[in-house]
């Protein structure tokens, strides 16, 4: 049973190490989480799989409307606790304004797994509040 479980784990941390890098461009594999998956992030609260799907479609539907080039940086999966893994990761980007507009941000997501070691809850933190992010869009005489 353990064994099943480590294995279940190496594939969830395999998934993210392929899906996070490329969310801004394609879609994630859903089947690691389960079907009533928690989300929070510092401005957003979510429930259910058909709404994270949708946290996925905006994040690359505004990656798409808003930037000229995004990148989700992954710097690290790993195992934290049993039934945790904790992904570090940057987001950096160039801005479709008409003045010179970067964002970068750091942060981690805590991924939260069941017995089954499926994800039933992911929580983002920035390392930025979302007023320095925002801040980030303006022009720099602002």
């Amino acid at each position: 049973m353990q064994l099943e479980y480590q294995s279940q784990i190496q594939k969830v941390i395999s998934t993210l190490k392929e899906d996070l890098p490329t969310l801004f461009e394609r879609d994630i594999s859903y089947d690691i989480y389960t079907q009533d998956i928690y989300f929070q992030d510092p401005i957003n609260k979510y429930t259910g799989k058909f709404q994270y799907r949708i946290v996925y479609w905006t994040l690359r539907f505004h990656a798409k409307a808003f930037f000229k080039k995004i990148n989700f940086d992954l710097h690290d999966v790993h195992q934290s606790t049993e039934d945790t893994i904790v992904a570090k990761w940057t987001v950096r980007g160039n801005l479709r304004f008409p003045w010179k507009a970067e964002i970068l941000f750091d942060g981690y997501s805590n991924y939260k797994l069941t017995p089954e070691a499926l994800i039933f809850e992911h929580i983002d933190t920035w390392e930025s509040k979302p007023k320095e992010i925002l801040r980030q869009f303006l022009p720099k005489n602002s």
